[in-house]
């Protein structure tokens, strides 16, 4: 079984279990598990911030974040197959209040200038807009990476607008990797960030929050008023420690490993191998006789696990668990059902 469906579906190494076994732990509602402070604190240095919190979960952190940066009835600003929008089950309106607008799918492709046209200012009518949310890199979007010179211009508008930042960085990990920027280069361009330990990095579960010492003092609060708050949750935090010391630097092999199969698949004309920059290959199926859930039963019958994501769009997620071998049987895969569906 080849399961590229997500970097989600990961399973812990035996060091990693080891070191989880050996976590000295506390109880974090009470601040005094020392190994999610010790993680706490290296996050928050990673990105240059001043403090970070650990959650459950990506959806959560996102929404905390969210609700730093947007009070109740703000308006907050993101693309329109953002993930904070499309898979987070309207939370920041059920949960936050918040109001979203969205701009024109672009995935990683940012348009500045209608962004900055978007934006509402105090006083008007209107809502006010209070924030935008970008993602680093974008899930719908391939696996985009965001170039670094179009988040400083938007930094700049923000700025200029006085509206915060929030980055949804579940995978900002592979746009270090694949463009070489430094994390902490990242956060100085965010109010807050949420990044994932259990995407790509091998981790279990978990994410955290990022941000200044005082909004992060609040994010506890919004944490436990959603039920996020944990006991000896330092096994979990151990697991993500160590994913950031081991598994970092080897995410370069599933970019890899995802160039190969866009450069294969592409004769199928399912897919632009230049625009695939780190793990993910999504398969265009407009050109075929196939729909992506078809392509995914079809795959499935031979071992192959992929996701359907629109009706004619499929992804593919490479992750540690995935070798060449994995990648040779994936590439004969869908290269026959791709071949029989042309």
């Amino acid at each position: 079984m080849v399961d590229l469906r997500s970097d989600t579906v990961t399973r812990p190494s035996a060091a990693m279990r080891e070191a989880m076994a050996s976590a000295p732990v506390g109880d974090d509602v009470f601040g005094d598990d020392p190994t999610v402070n010790a993680l706490e604190a290296r996050v928050a240095a990673m990105f240059g911030h001043e403090a970070a919190l650990f959650a459950p979960s990506g959806s959560m952190a996102n929404q905390i974040a969210l609700q730093l940066v947007t009070p109740r009835a703000g308006e907050l600003l993101a693309g329109a197959d953002a993930h904070v929008v499309t898979y987070e089950l309207g939370a920041a309106a059920a949960i936050g209040g918040i109001s979203t607008r969205t701009w024109p799918s672009w995935g990683a492709s940012l348009g500045i200038g209608q962004i900055a046209a978007m934006i509402r200012p105090q006083g008007y009518p209107s809502l006010p807009t209070r924030a935008i949310a970008v993602e680093q890199t974008h899930n719908l979007g391939g696996g985009g990476v965001v170039p670094l010179s179009l988040l400083r211009e938007l930094r700049d508008v923000a700025d200029e607008s006085g509206v915060l930042l929030h980055c949804d960085g579940a995978r900002i990990w592979h746009a270090h990797v694949a463009d070489g920027v430094p994390l902490i280069e990242y956060g100085a361009l965010f109010d807050t960030l949420s990044v994932c330990l259990s995407k790509g990095l091998g981790a279990p579960v978990g994410s955290l929050v990022v941000g200044s010492a005082a909004r992060i003092a609040e994010a506890r609060v919004i944490r436990k008023r959603m039920g996020g708050g944990m006991r000896q949750v330092g096994i979990l935090a151990a697991a993500g420690d160590y994913a950031l010391t081991h598994n970092i630097g080897r995410l370069a092999a599933d970019h890899a490993r995802a160039a190969k199969l866009a450069a294969a698949l592409s004769e199928f004309n399912v897919v632009d191998p230049d625009e695939v920059r780190t793990n993910l290959v999504m398969l265009d199926l407009s050109n075929t006789s196939l729909d992506a859930p078809t392509l995914v039963a079809e795959a499935a019958k031979r071992d192959v696990y992929i996701s359907a994501m629109l009706p004619r769009l499929a992804r593919i997620i490479f992750h540690l668990d995935i070798d060449d071998d994995g990648l040779e049987q994936t590439t004969k895969v869908l290269s026959e059902i791709l071949r029989a569906g042309r």
